[in-house]
């Protein structure tokens, strides 16, 4: 597990997030990789898209889903959000593109209403090969997310 991995994990026990922390040998960067990895069915595997408006934002769908940055800044009473650079990314959140996290630094985050249908989902662990499988209800709480509408 490298130093995000670690990191996650750490405010996950810091935090009392109830979660089980996954890491695999195979990648699980794309949404059918972490499907293949976990045997997940669609749409449990989500994915968090980040964008700039005036903050960073993390606006979580299904896997299949993808996010419509309109209801977005229309949820958030912001501007219409862009989508971030790598850069950004880890300079914001403190992961790489692709190893996003749905908590554990300081962003706004939005949750599509779909994917709080869902009894148990599986989030980015922070690695290329790490994921969370965790209820979206304490995944909502550990990121104190908004819940809306945010898919195409």
């Amino acid at each position: 597990m490298n130093e995000h991995g670690k990191k996650l994990k750490q405010y996950m026990h810091d935090h009392g997030i109830k979660g089980e922390y996954l890491v695999f040998t195979d990648s699980c960067h794309t949404v059918q990789e972490a499907e293949q990895s976990t045997g997940a069915k669609p749409g449990e595997v989500i994915k968090n898209i980040c964008l700039i408006s005036d903050e960073m934002i993390i606006a979580t769908v299904s896997g299949e889903d993808r996010v419509s940055t309109t209801k977005v800044g229309e949820a958030l009473k912001k501007q219409r959000p862009r989508t971030a650079t790598p850069e950004e990314i880890l300079e914001k959140t403190g992961y790489p593109a692709g190893g996003v996290p749905s908590f554990g630094f300081n962003a706004v985050f939005i949750i599509d209403d779909k994917v709080m249908q869902k009894s148990m989902i599986y989030t980015s662990g922070g690695t290329p090969n790490s994921l969370i499988k965790i209820q979206p209800s304490e995944m909502q709480r550990a990121s104190n997310a908004i819940v809306a509408r945010i898919r195409k």
